[in-house]
């Protein structure tokens, strides 16, 4: 079992560059690289919750669960 992150998925949508959503939401390009990469084993709600609003979008859009 896994938890999917889509966040490349989202940018490419909103057409939001790794740069620009790391200086909109406050977050090094490191860890936003990390997340989007899917190779963190957390994330906190207010970076979620920051990431949601920059994007536009839904924590469900970002995150999938699979039973793999």
């Amino acid at each position: 079992m896994a938890i999917i992150v889509n966040l490349d998925v989202m940018m490419a949508k909103r057409k939001i560059s790794l740069n620009e959503l790391s200086e909109a939401v406050d977050i090094t390009l490191a860890n936003l690289s990390k997340l989007k990469t899917g190779k963190v084993k957390a994330i906190r709600f207010s970076t979620l919750e920051a990431i949601c609003e920059a994007l536009d979008c839904q924590p469900g859009d970002l995150l999938e669960f699979s039973k793999d």
